[in-house]
């Protein structure tokens, strides 16, 4: 069966996250949509892993497989395609041709998060970035930060689906926070992610930040579990930044998505 890896990146803003939603506008929505305009057989188009209601990416990957091709076609031809159909906010950045058995989410290794909370007001960057009005501490916000590398369970970082089962122990491989003009952003990269638990540690990292929060609490939110973080980062600050497969490099430099 034809098999091509997509990258890709779009606006979250009005979509309700990536995957399949029923009423509701979604990216793999719209690129079902878009991929019934371009294959006349059966396709399957697969995420590397859901993004939240408003939650950006610019480093999401899909795999698509076609059925049956009525001719051959290159994967510029399909990046071409599925860019004359699919909505101004989501774009489709390369294609390549991948092995059959390639899946873009169980074969995926990691996954790179990037928040930006913005500490001026902006006109132009209100759907990026989270405006924190009071000081921020971003020095201890980065020493807190630390803590989060390592295998731990993260069941006070994360909203649990009703009635699925899931472990809550997540290896997370990478974690800072650093600062480029008006803006502290959180890095983080994990094998995989809980629902909701970059948004909740940033929002437990912007308290430590305002001073309303001790480095010995924080801790205790992570290694015992005592109670389930009190606040939750809104989405409009979080990117998909990056999804890893085998030999891949993690993202370089100390740069944010949207500048200010």
């Amino acid at each position: 069966m034809p098999t091509w890896k997509l990258e890709l990146e779009y606006e979250g803003t009005r979509y309700r996250g990536w995957q399949m939603q029923h009423n509701a506008k979604s990216v793999q929505g719209e690129m079902q949509d878009a991929a019934r305009q371009l294959f006349a057989g059966k396709f399957e188009i697969y995420g590397s892993g859901r993004t939240d209601a408003g939650v950006h990416a610019v480093g999401q990957v899909a795999h698509l497989k076609v059925d049956e091709l009525r001719a051959n076609i290159t994967p510029k031809q399909i990046q071409f395609g599925f860019n004359d159909i699919l909505p101004h906010d989501i774009n489709i950045l390369k294609v390549s041709n991948a092995p059959d058995s390639f899946h873009a989410r169980h074969d995926a290794v990691a996954r790179y998060y990037l928040y930006q909370i913005s500490t001026r007001r902006t006109a132009m960057a209100k759907n990026f970035v989270w405006w924190i009005k009071d000081e921020l501490d971003a020095k201890a916000m980065a020493e807190a930060a630390k803590m989060l590398v390592g295998k731990h369970d993260f069941c006070s970082f994360c909203e649990m689906e009703e009635g699925k089962k899931q472990s809550t122990k997540v290896d997370v491989v990478h974690a800072e926070v650093f600062t480029d003009g008006d803006l502290i952003c959180f890095r983080i990269g994990a094998s995989h992610f809980l629902w909701k638990m970059v948004r909740r540690i940033v929002g437990m990292l912007a308290e430590l930040g305002r001073g309303n929060l001790t480095f010995d609490a924080f801790e205790r939110l992570l290694k015992f579990q005592v109670e389930t973080a009190k606040f939750t980062a809104p989405p409009s600050g979080l990117f998909l930044e990056k999804v890893l497969y085998k030999r891949d490099a993690p993202p370089e430099g100390r740069r944010p998505v949207i500048t200010l």
